[in-house]
Parts: C-alpha cells; structure tokens; sequence
C-alpha cells in the first residue's frame, strides 16, 4: 500500500488525534495566541515534562502578552534560567514588545506577519495560526520531521537544505482545510507518543500500514543522523569569591552570547593545560579588576594546585566547557557579592558552586592551604 497524501492522510491523524492524542496539556484548547506561542517557544528542543513548571510560573508572572511587555528584562531572564537556550528568553522578551508595539497586543493572524516577529520561525508562525486561529498553515518541527522522514520513507540528514525542502513540501500538500489546528496536535502528538527517536510505538501508530520505513525495516534508520562534528572544547577558569552573607561575586554578562543577560561568576578563557604563569595572569588581573589586594595571598597559594585540580564538565549541545576554580571566602558582607537567588544564573554557576562545597568538605587543612570552611 502507497502511503497516503493530502486529505486522506489529515483524516487519519485527526480522527486519531480526537481519540488517543494528547488532550489535557495546558496550552490547549484555549484559541489563546498568547498561550500557544509561549509553548511553541518553550518546547523549542525542551520535553514537555521540562516545560510545564516553567509556562506556570510565566503565566502567572504575566496572564498577558502586554505584562510580558512590560516586564524587566532581568525578571524575565530569571524567570527562564535554568531552561537552558537563553536567546529564546530574549527574543520571547522582544517579540512581546513588538506584539504590543505593532499589532495592539493581539498575535497577527497570518503566517507572513508572525513570521515578522522574533523568534518566531516558519513552523512556529504555522502552530501558532493553526492552533490558535484554524488557519491551514503546515508546521515542521523536529518530531514532525521524524515522522514524515519515517513514513514516506526519506532518507538524508532533515537539515539539508534539499530534504528539507522535500518535507516543507509534503507538509503544506498535506495539512487539511478543516480544523488544521487538530491535525498539527495530531502530528505533535504522534511524534511525541508514537512515533518517537528510539523504541517507536509502531503498534499504535494510525499510518503503520503504509509507514516506508516500517516496510522496509528502516525505522531505527530514520531519520538519517546529523554528520558527526566534533564539538568544540572550552577551558575557564572561574573566581568564586563568596561573603560571610552567603553572597556571591556575580557579573552581568552584556556581550552577545550564550550567557547574554544572565548573571555569572567571573571567568577567564585558558589553554587546554594553562601553565603557572599563564594562572597567574588570570588571577592578578582578577586581584586588581575586583578589589581583592588584602586576599591576593590567599589566592596565590592556590594556583600551585590549580593546575592539578579536575576539571568540572559542563555539555551543551554545541560545544563542551571546562572549568577549574579559584575559591575564596572575605569577611563581612561585601557589595560586590549577590544572592545566586536573586538573580538569573544558567545551570553552570549552580554547579561550580557545588563543586566548591565538595571540594571544601574534602579538603584536609594543611599548612600554607587556604581553608574555606
């Protein structure tokens, strides 16, 4: 059997949608723009299991598009931390503003317009028209990618410009007139359910008797993997200076990156293997940068042993970080030093300051080492 195109293909998903989809997450069945698109956005590469906490917490700080608006930018971002991706915070941030700015706080209604705004690609633009306005738009995100590739049997990394293409097409030739919003949940939820990276629910799938890659025995081929690339290695060395408050020294970082607008401790790009001096540069830059003259002795005699101290990993889709520590503790409460809870921090200061407290508890007090407890 051929597998099925156009209506015939939508009637399936949708009756199955009706049926055995997903129908009791929070963002649906609410015709909510505002609603739709802050899920679209979370979901970006994040499991739903990940995302709910966070679209509580966002709706309660902000029922509205205009409350998002016209939130600090930093509120926002502590809000986000921890979801990881941090540019879609601040695009989420930016297209709030234009959403107020250019359409009266009401997401247009077309494609071409919501793809106007940040952050809001094609596949976004064509959830959010469909879900919220019944607008036959098609979507392409990463598990509709899946079950297309599987189904009609596509071979090639998705992300190829001419795969991708391919899919574009089967996608617009195969959402239907009638309730488009149905049929893309369908195929959300077929690719979140059934059709999932490892162990398909092949059984259960409502297009397995003419799935190509079920036929042919490909399914755990498809899609066709990314080319291997190296992923680059990164190597810091990172000041953690805490008070007597517990307050940490904590920066906000303003350069474009993937901490821009989160709130770091200090660090210092090194070598694979920085040598003595190259550790010394680092912290006396750092004594000078920061006002720690009186502690400069204390932070000296740590950098004999810096050099052998492991190296915390810290993996991120595109690249992987190392990071060694330089401690130390100042007396009293010291302005420069912020409560890590006040303010929006990614995952990593999290795990350096864990790192400092097991290295605390290990350490055994010696002469000439600096003891942190």
């Amino acid at each position: 059997m051929s597998p099925l195109t156009g209506e015939a293909f939508g009637e399936v998903l949708v009756r199955w949608q009706k049926r055995h989809g997903r129908q009791s997450l929070p963002w649906q069945h609410t015709g909510d723009a505002y609603k739709v698109w802050l899920s679209e956005v979370m979901l970006q590469q994040t499991q739903v299991t990940t995302v709910l906490g966070y679209y509580t917490r966002f709706l309660q700080a902000y029922p509205t598009v205009s409350d998002l608006a016209a939130a600090p930018e930093q509120d926002v971002m502590q809000l986000w931390a921890g979801l990881g991706y941090y540019t879609r915070a601040r695009n989420l941030h930016a297209c709030a503003k234009q959403v107020v700015a250019r359409f009266d706080g009401q997401f247009p209604r077309t494609v071409s317009e919501l793809e106007s705004l940040p952050g809001i690609g094609q596949s976004t633009a064509g959830a959010i028209a469909s879900l919220a306005y019944g607008v036959p738009a098609p979507i392409l995100d990463g598990n509709v990618k899946r079950v297309f590739c599987r189904y009609y049997g596509i071979e090639g990394y998705p992300e190829q410009t001419t795969i991708k293409k391919t899919l574009w097409e089967i996608a617009d030739a195969n959402v239907p007139a009638q309730q488009p919003g149905v049929y893309n949940q369908a195929l959300m939820d077929l690719g979140a359910t059934c059709c999932v990276p490892r162990n398909p629910s092949c059984s259960a799938c409502p297009l397995m008797q003419s799935c190509v890659a079920l036929g042919k025995g490909m399914v755990g081929l498809l899609p066709t993997p990314k080319p291997k690339k190296a992923r680059p290695e990164l190597y810091f060395v990172s000041l953690i200076v805490e008070d007597e408050g517990g307050g940490v020294l904590l920066e906000l970082q303003t350069d474009k990156g993937v901490w821009q607008g989160l709130w770091t401790t200090p660090f210092e790009a090194c070598d694979s293997q920085p040598d003595f001096a190259g550790l010394t540069r680092i912290a006396t830059a750092w004594v000078e940068h920061y006002g720690l003259q009186a502690h400069r002795a204390d932070i000296e005699q740590q950098l004999p042993g810096l050099q052998g101290q492991p190296w915390l990993v810290h993996e991120l889709t595109h690249r992987k970080m190392h990071f060694k520590v330089l401690r130390l503790k100042v007396p009293g409460a010291w302005a420069a030093c912020h409560s890590v809870g006040d303010k929006p921090v990614p995952k990593i200061v999290h795990k350096l300051l864990d790192q400092v407290r097991v290295l605390t508890q290990a350490a055994v007090p010696q002469q000439n080492t600096l003891d942190l407890r």
